[in-house]
């Protein structure tokens, strides 16, 4: 029983870290025409997300719908394309 209650630990910190690489890798479609690129890393988030639905905790998976939430906003501010 310890054990399982460890892996899901382990799976809200994989959350956390999917999340940050979609944070670090969204940070270059803050420049104009380069929003496009949301669609790529918006999935990588939610999946992120979905990982951290699994977890004991949530923290990790709060942490990506934030990420996925501001990569959506900032793709309906340029269109979805810009």
């Amino acid at each position: 029983m310890a054990h399982c209650i460890h892996v899901l630990g382990m799976l809200n910190i994989l959350s956390g870290l999917i999340g940050l690489l979609a944070l670090i890798l969204m940070l270059p479609t803050i420049i104009p025409f380069l929003g496009w690129a949301n669609w790529l890393f918006v999935p990588i988030a939610l999946v992120g997300a979905l990982v951290g639905t699994v977890s004991s905790r949530n923290g990790g998976r709060n942490f990506c719908l934030v990420v996925a939430a501001l990569g959506m906003f900032r793709l309906f501010l340029g269109g979805g394309i810009i």
